[in-house]
């Protein structure tokens, strides 16, 4: 029945587009893709990488996600959290998935991002 996932829906708050861009394009290196008109509006920012989409809609009485989260697969975990610690992000590792490298981060508003790659 179900054949995959479209998107991730992140919260942000009112304004901060450009933040938003600077973190998933200028750090995580995805990709913006144009929302459509009716949508565009209401503000955010949607992004893609591989098969994955992250869109950022506004939440005026905007709160980060601190425990729900997407759980992003990647193919090189260390070149990412490199990356990410460049830019000045923490990036808190954990080993308790079996089968699976980790480490956790958040966006510029908070909201929790988790990475993984198989393996250990």
């Amino acid at each position: 029945m179900f054949t995959g996932l479209h998107h991730v829906q992140l919260a942000m708050p009112v304004g901060q587009e450009d933040r938003a861009r600077a973190f998933f394009v200028g750090v995580l290196g995805m990709t913006e893709i144009e929302k459509p008109p009716v949508l565009a509006a209401r503000g955010g920012a949607w992004f893609r990488a591989g098969g994955l989409e992250l869109h950022l809609g506004v939440e005026d009485d905007f709160r980060p996600a601190r425990k729900a989260h997407p759980g992003i697969m990647v193919d090189d975990l260390d070149a990412l959290a490199g990356r990410l610690e460049h830019a000045g992000q923490d990036v808190t590792r954990d080993r308790d998935f079996p089968g699976f490298r980790r480490f956790y981060a958040h966006d510029p508003f908070g909201n929790r991002l988790e990475f993984l790659e198989p393996g250990e």
